[in-house]
């Protein structure tokens, strides 16, 4: 009986995993311009999961129909099973970031990490900077200039901060004083890098946080969800 349930288990993985490469295969045919990134069948029937372009979509093993922007919730413990899955997909692995491209901010032991991509012209990163960022400890906190193009002299501010003496320091001060150190901010720029990392990681908004587990988070948070989350 043992052996015949080995067997049927073993059949039904095989099966599972041909019937998801079979719909990567018709999705990829269909959408050669997006890459698939991960396909499983949920525990609904016959709906599959399938994460691309930085989303979720949800449709049968032959691509039948599809579900965009849906939000699939388990019915008896009410978990929203695509924000669990979403925020998997998005976790970045802390040693995978550029640390060495950040300001370098550490506090007390700092045997806690966080990385914060931000703009300084960004208001909501000012609140993070002066409602929770000011009032944590012992953590380590890597800032990655991150300009938007909707601040178009974020960029030139931020490499007055860069080049000066004290980075950390002067980034601190401008966001909460709007003081800019006094230099020509023409020193060898880290942003293209940056850049580059936060499009390959599909992260396009200030504040984006990466807590040491990986989680990420877009947007000021409250001190108290901060905290529990470090």
């Amino acid at each position: 009986m043992k052996y015949y349930l080995i067997l049927l288990i073993t059949f039904f993985s095989i099966n599972v995993s041909a019937n998801e490469q079979a719909l990567k295969n018709i999705i990829e045919k269909q959408y050669p311009e997006i890459k698939v990134q991960s396909i499983k069948r949920t525990n609904f029937n016959d709906l599959y999961e399938v994460y691309l372009g930085g989303q979720i979509i949800y449709t049968d093993k032959d691509f039948k129909f599809l579900i965009v922007d849906g939000r699939l919730v388990d019915p008896k413990t009410k978990v929203d099973m695509t924000a669990e899955s979403l925020a998997e997909f998005e976790k970045i692995p802390f040693d995978d970031l550029p640390l060495d491209l950040a300001i370098k901010i550490k506090k007390g032991n700092g045997k806690n990490r966080v990385a914060i991509f931000s703009d300084l012209d960004c208001p909501y990163c000012r609140k993070l900077e002066k409602e929770v960022l000011a009032k944590i400890e012992d953590v380590e906190i890597y800032t990655f200039i991150f300009p938007l193009a909707i601040h178009p002299e974020a960029e030139e501010k931020s490499m007055k901060i860069w080049c000066s003496n004290d980075p950390s320091a002067n980034w601190i001060k401008f966001m909460v004083e709007a003081e800019l150190p006094k230099n020509n901010g023409d020193c060898k720029s880290p942003v293209p890098k940056i850049q580059k990392f936060a499009k390959e990681m599909g992260i396009q908004s200030t504040p984006t946080i990466i807590f040491g587990n990986g989680k990420r988070i877009s947007g000021a948070i409250p001190l108290k969800d901060f905290i529990s989350l470090m």
